[in-house]
Formats: structure tokens, C-alpha cells, sequence
């Protein structure tokens, strides 16, 4: 199902919604990708294709994908409780937002 979600992301992805070039790591259970947005691009790579990410999301493939498609939003108290873990929860946002989700 995660690698699901990944496979179609370039397929997803709407041209315009990111201002300049983002990576992202999500380590979600056993799956490991990145995946590198531009302006007009998305590519996805497994594993950690980069010394630092500009966004790293770590949570569980249950939680990945109530987000991912039941539109979930997470919550200060996710966030706290460790459901799921970022440095940057608004460049998550931006991820979303730039899948139209």
C-alpha cells in the first residue's frame, strides 16, 4: 500500500504548487524513499538518496496512510505523542498541498 502511494506520486503531482526545489525522507516502517519536488517535477528514489533532506517524516505505514487517504491532518498532539515526527511539519503541508491533497 505505501509503495502504492509512492509509485503514483508523479502521476499526482500538480506543476506549479512549489516555489523552489524541496527533498523530502519519509522513513515510514520499512519503507524508505525520498522524494525531490520542483516547480514542474517530482522524483521519487528509494532510500536515503541525499546527505539532508529539507523535510523528514517518520511515522508508522497506519498513520501514513490515514493521511494519505483519508485526509487526516496531523495535530500539535500527534506531533507531541510521536505519531509521527518531522523537522519542518509546514514543508508537510506543502507536500500535500502539491498532490492536490
Amino acid at each position: 500500500m505505501i509503495e502504492g502511494i509512492f509509485s503514483s506520486l508523479p502521476d499526482n503531482f500538480i506543476s506549479g504548487e512549489v516555489d523552489e526545489e524541496t527533498s523530502f525522507y519519509f522513513s515510514i516502517d520499512e519503507t524508505k524513499k525520498t522524494v525531490i519536488l520542483t516547480a514542474d517535477s517530482c522524483q521519487v528514489k528509494d532510500g536515503k538518496a541525499l546527505d539532508k533532506a529539507d523535510c523528514i517524516c517518520k511515522t508508522d505505514s497506519g498513520f501514513f496512510a490515514k493521511i494519505w487517504n483519508d485526509g487526516y491532518r496531523p495535530g500539535m498532539g500527534d506531533f507531541l505523542g510521536g505519531k509521527i515526527k518531522s523537522n519542518d511539519p509546514l514543508l508537510l503541508k506543502e507536500f500535500l498541498a502539491a498532490f492536490g491533497k
